[in-house]
C-alpha cells in the first residue's frame, strides 16, 4: 500500500484517525499475584504484558553493584503476534535492542541507590503487534514498577509519531510502520518535561522534525493522563479495602 492511501483527503486515516488522535489505551495493574508488580496494556490492537521482581539479590554476584541496583530488561514477542506466525529467540537481534532502550530508559528515573547490591528484573511480553511496540513496553514497564512499589523520579511515559505524505501523525500503527512511514518514539517525564528517550526509524526531514518530535510529545503528555487516571484507581480501590 502507497503512503498516500494511508491518509484520505479528508484527514482521516486508515484506522478511521485524526493525524493526532492517539489509539484506545486500556491498562490495567496487578495482573499477576506471583509478581511484585505487574500490569497490562493495550493501545489499540498492540498488547503487552509487564511483570517486574525485585529489588531481590542479583543473580551473579560479578555483576552485583555495591552502590546501586543493577536493572536486568527481557523482553519477548510471542510467536503468534502478528499474521505472519515467527518465533524470536531471546537473542534475536531487535528484541535485544528494544530490551536496551528500555533499560536505558528506566536506569535514571528509578532511585537504583536505595536498593545496592540487588537486581531488578523486568520482562515485558508482546501479545499482539499492531505498532508502536517500543512504546507500549514503557508505558506497561512503568505501570509494573509503581505496582510493585520501586521508587521513581516520575512517571516515564511514551508516544510514537510519525509524517505520511507531509503530515504529521500520532501514534503509528502496523501498517503504517510497514509502509516505510518515518517514526519517531519519544519517552518524557511528564512533570517536569524532560525528555528520557528519543528513538527513530528511517529518515526524516529535518523541516518535520520539530513538528513531529511536538506531538509525540503532546501524546506522551495523553499518556500520562490515562496512566495516572489507572493507578489512581486502583490506589483508591485498595484504600477502600484497607478500610473496610
Amino acid at each position: 500500500m502507497s503512503r498516500l492511501e494511508l491518509l484520505t483527503p479528508e484527514g482521516l486515516r486508515i484506522d478511521g484517525r485524526r493525524a493526532n488522535e492517539l489509539r484506545r489505551i486500556t491498562a490495567k495493574t496487578t495482573v499477576f499475584s506471583q509478581a511484585d508488580g505487574s500490569a497490562y496494556i493495550e493501545q489499540g490492537n498492540t498488547k503487552c504484558l509487564a511483570a517486574v521482581y525485585g529489588p531481590r539479590e542479583a543473580r551473579y554476584r560479578q555483576q552485583m553493584l555495591s552502590d546501586r541496583a543493577i536493572l536486568n530488561v527481557e523482553f519477548n514477542v510471542a510467536p503468534f503476534s502478528t499474521s505472519e506466525r515467527k518465533k524470536r529467540s531471546k537473542n534475536d537481534k531487535r528484541s535485544l535492542e528494544v530490551a536496551s532502550f528500555i533499560r536505558q530508559t528506566f536506569e535514571p528515573v528509578i532511585l537504583t541507590a536505595q536498593f545496592p547490591r540487588s537486581q531488578i528484573d523486568i520482562y515485558l511480553q508482546i501479545f499482539q503487534h499492531d505498532g508502536g511496540i517500543l512504546q507500549c513496553c514503557i508505558n506497561a514497564a512503568t505501570m509494573a514498577l509503581i505496582d510493585a512499589g520501586i521508587p521513581m523520579v516520575d512517571y516515564v511515559c511514551a508516544c510514537s509519531a510519525g509524517c505520511i505524505d507531509k503530515v504529521p501523525v500520532l501514534d503509528l500503527n502496523n501498517l503504517e510502520e510497514s509502509s516505510d512511514t518515518p517514526e519517531l518514539t519519544v519517552a518524557i517525564l511528564p512533570r517536569t518535561g524532560q525528555v528520557n528517550l528519543v528513538e527513530m526509524e528511517s529518515r526524516l526531514h529535518i523541516e518535520k522534525l520539530e513538528s513531529v518530535t511536538e506531538l509525540a510529545t503532546q501524546g506522551c503528555m495523553q499518556v500520562h493522563r490515562v496512566l495516572d487516571g489507572v493507578i489512581r484507581e486502583n490506589t483508591q480501590y485498595l484504600m477502600d479495602r484497607l478500610n473496610a
